[in-house]
């Protein structure tokens, strides 16, 4: 059992193309985003097992020897057990909700105690750990915040009941798993988006596993090899909508207009090949001309996707204003408002980055400064990342 401190941090995710044409059998292209979740777990000896989540206020404490004694035999059909909804009742009778939480909580502490019994259930004894979970990802915005989560639990519950070993060396300050290792975390962190999210694609988990970027299709998830990382602003319109209804207004305009959303679809998905095409000649040698061609996929995305019905008013402010600055815009996931992405040239001078910026807040939008393409799961020494950390973790 580890003895020591392990802190471990996971990327989120955007949609860079594809987005609701996947739905319908297209490409979709996602990549591992830089705003990044942290999980510090400490090791205790005091018989309880905590979980802090300072963003969204949660902080319960069980007693380990309360846990053991659960009949946990449902969790032992496999190596990687599929939570089922009875399962998750049982874990509800003992997670001790306070009423006034919202539906987040609940499920953020359900994930975490699926986890924790179901990894460690093989130990001798539960362990008594401290565990705190932060992140830079603002949640329910479609940047997989709840899937770092889960697979920043999944690595470091692993790592501590020494199922698979620290790649950290005290040379070292950040490091990764194998490729072995990391297929078993993505397995496990699937298991809590299930908790979560009942349905979930894998996409999520597997850009916050590996990083980089990844081409989904149909169900089938590959790397793209040696992807650039690009600078990015990240904009959230703070515009709350709902993916149900957004998807089911594009099934519904391409049942209506077959002849037109089909090769409305077909095109974005030759935007995510020719996309795909840049990406890989960028992981040599990058050159101006390719980041225009980004630029105009970009654009012409864009103008899709308000085809197909997704646009919104926020998003086409958004756009306008960076346009404004000469740069190029399009909303990322289910669209209808939420967040949009903004490429940013390596010539572009930082003093149009920073007015750029500025124009954004003073329409009400939050935004990043951050890169795509960023590395999946990684563990830390505590030094490499103390500026980072120290504000939302408080204890570095």
């Amino acid at each position: 059992m580890l003895s020591k401190v392990l802190l471990v941090s996971s990327p989120g995710k955007v949609i860079l193309h594809g987005e609701h044409a996947v739905v319908h059998g297209k490409v979709a292209l996602a990549v591992a985003l830089n705003l990044r979740t942290f999980l510090r777990l400490q090791p205790q000896s005091n018989g309880k097992v905590s979980l802090n989540l300072p963003n969204i206020g949660v902080a319960q404490a069980w007693d380990v020897a309360r846990l053991q004694l659960l009949d946990t035999s449902f969790m032992e059909q496999d190596d990687v057990t599929v939570p089922v909804a009875e399962q998750v009742e049982k874990l509800k009778e003992v997670a001790d909700f306070p009423e006034n939480w919202a539906a987040t909580e609940p499920l953020a502490v359900l994930a975490f105690l699926y986890l924790y019994l179901a990894i460690c259930r093989r130990q001798r004894a539960l362990p008594s750990l401290d565990i705190t979970v932060w992140s830079e990802l603002p949640p329910g915005a479609g940047l997989g915040s709840s899937a770092a989560y889960s697979v920043c639990l999944a690595a470091a519950l692993l790592t501590a009941c020494e199922d698979i070993p620290n790649p950290l060396e005290d040379s070292t300050h950040t490091s990764r798993w194998s490729e072995e290792n990391l297929q078993l975390i993505n397995k496990w962190a699937f298991q809590g988006e299930r908790v979560i999210h009942g349905n979930p694609s894998g996409v999520d988990n597997a850009v916050s596993t590996w990083g980089g970027a990844l081409r989904y299709q149909q169900g089938k998830i590959s790397s793209l090899d040696r992807p650039p990382a690009l600078q990015i602003l990240l904009t959230n319109t703070k515009v709350p909508r709902s993916t149900k209804a957004l998807v089911a207004g594009v099934r519904n305009r391409l049942i209506k207009f077959p002849d037109i959303v089909e090769p409305l679809l077909t095109s974005v998905d030759a935007i995510s090949a020719e996309c795909e095409r840049v990406l890989a000649e960028m992981a040599s040698a990058p050159a101006p001309e390719q980041y225009l061609l980004l630029e105009e996929l970009i654009d012409m995305n864009q103008h899709h996707l308000n085809a197909l019905g997704v646009g919104h008013a926020s998003l086409d402010q958004l756009c306008r204003v960076t346009a404004a600055h000469g740069l190029h815009s399009k909303l990322t996931g289910a669209g209808g408002g939420g967040c949009g992405i903004t490429l940013l040239r390596p010539d572009l001078e930082q003093d149009e980055v920073e007015a750029t910026k500025q124009a954004l807040a003073a329409c009400g939008f939050d935004c990043w400064e951050t890169s795509i393409g960023a590395p999946g799961v990684s563990v830390h020494s505590a030094t490499s990342l103390e500026g980072r950390v120290r504000q939302g973790l408080g204890i570095l």
